[in-house]
């Protein structure tokens, strides 16, 4: 404290580093934006059930009779949960340009000055391709869903419990926008220096082969379709973050 009992802060390091208290604290405070972001998105997406449920619901409605779109529910708890976590992944979506931002200004004071001019690209690129990877897994998922129920032929008539099916569809939704996170991955580390363009060109035979395994890893429908769908644009994004790691080289 100064003469005048203010708190002062405590002085910085000469070479600009943050001690592992300060690393700490910066974590703690990121962590309590996210949260917060995170809390209020959920409130919205809470009151605004009805409206999201009606949307989610169209894949499943379209395999239903007409007139004739209820889910089972076998838990007197289940359809509050439902509900609960739709606040729930739905805040956490709305939040994502928050979460990704904290993210990287977390990560920004180990960068170099040139590197931390890439902030503001990387949070819009990732959030607009997580978005669209999930807008893609909704459109998938009619097809999906057509493709698992027809496999049982007529000995069963798709009616869902509506957490099941809800998983389902938040699953796929975020398996999707994963796999349209992976040319942030490439670029990210190509700019490390630990991935260089020729290396990536060099195993693309190979890519292609590892991109169908990781995305019948990741999506829990497991049919063809969703399989193709995801695989090509993960294979363009992977030829994509060459051209762009040989445009930052330069």
């Amino acid at each position: 404290m100064n003469v005048l009992g203010r708190r002062t802060k405590p002085p910085a390091d000469p070479d600009g580093r943050m001690t592992l208290r300060d690393h700490l604290a910066e974590l703690r405070r990121r962590i309590l934006i996210s949260a917060l972001a995170i809390a209020a998105g959920g409130v919205l997406c809470f009151w605004q059930f009805p409206f999201i449920l009606e949307i989610l619901s169209a894949p499943y409605c379209d395999l239903r009779p007409t007139d004739e779109c209820e889910f089972l529910q076998t838990d007197p708890l289940e359809a509050f949960g439902v509900r609960l976590t739709v606040a729930f992944y739905g805040g956490l979506a709305l939040a994502m340009p928050v979460l990704l931002f904290q993210i990287w200004q977390f990560i920004t004071p180990g960068l170099h000055e040139n590197e931390r001019r890439y902030a503001l690209p990387f949070v819009a690129s990732a959030g607009v391709l997580f978005v669209l990877g999930a807008g893609l897994a909704f459109l998938t998922v009619p097809r999906a869903l057509s493709f698992l129920t027809a496999i049982g032929g007529d000995w069963f008539e798709p009616f869902f419990r509506g957490s099941e099916y809800l998983s389902f569809l938040v699953k796929m939704m975020v398996a999707f926008g994963i796999g349209f996170e992976f040319p942030i991955l490439l670029v990210f580390l190509q700019l490390a220096g630990l991935l260089t363009p020729e290396q990536l060109a060099s195993a693309r035979r190979y890519s292609l082969v590892g991109i169908m395994l990781l995305v019948a890893i990741i999506t829990p429908s497991g049919d063809p379709f969703s399989l193709f769908v995801l695989s090509v644009p993960m294979y363009l994004f992977y030829e994509a973050s060459i051209i762009i790691g040989r445009i930052l080289r330069r």
